[in-house]
């Protein structure tokens, strides 16, 4: 809990438009977001960039997980050239994770970088109707269900996201 802060999104800000992602690393892009949205709206701002890796396939899907299979790409067209290009592997070549880097900026600089990740492997078909993104093919290590099955409040317990956001918290907190 933060009580001394009012939080915001980016739907309070409708004319904000947002840089291009041309970072090469999830760490780059936060802070590129952070930094630009911090500058123009002259606020405090937490932005994140996050998605998957695959090392088998040299990193990718990587900083292109949104739009793999192009830029008006769904999850599911994402998710079926994932799987296309995967066919192949078997074993710890369908190991991957889920990495997320939250940068916090203020109007004049940037002020912490927290990135934590989420190992597992990638199923050969989906399972589970929950989720978004690669959810439905990807098991967290120690888990037997896919992100897509597991329960909202548990997935967001245990993924990258709230690691890297806990990071931050500390941060934040010290602000207060």
């Amino acid at each position: 809990q933060l009580p001394n802060f009012d939080i915001l999104s980016l739907k309070d800000f409708p004319d904000y438009q947002a840089p291009l992602e041309t970072g090469k690393t999830f760490k780059e892009n936060a802070i590129l977001k952070a930094r630009h949205a911090a500058k123009a709206l002259s606020q405090w701002v937490i932005a994140d960039d996050s998605g998957l890796v695959v090392p088998a396939l040299k990193g990718e899907p990587g900083v292109f997980s949104a739009r793999y299979a192009g830029n008006d790409a769904s999850d599911t067209d994402n998710r079926k050239k994932l799987l296309d290009k995967m066919a192949h592997l078997a074993g710890q070549d369908r190991s991957a994770y889920f990495e997320c880097c939250i940068a916090l900026a203020s109007p004049e600089d940037l002020k912490k970088v927290a990135c934590a990740t989420c190992e597992g492997f990638i199923l050969d078909k989906e399972k589970g109707g929950g989720g978004f993104g690669y959810d439905p093919l990807f098991v967290k290590h120690e888990y037997n269900k896919t992100f897509a099955e597991l329960e909202e409040s548990l997935k967001n317990r245990v993924s990258h996201r709230r690691k890297a956001l806990d990071k931050i918290l500390l941060s934040l907190e010290s602000l207060a």
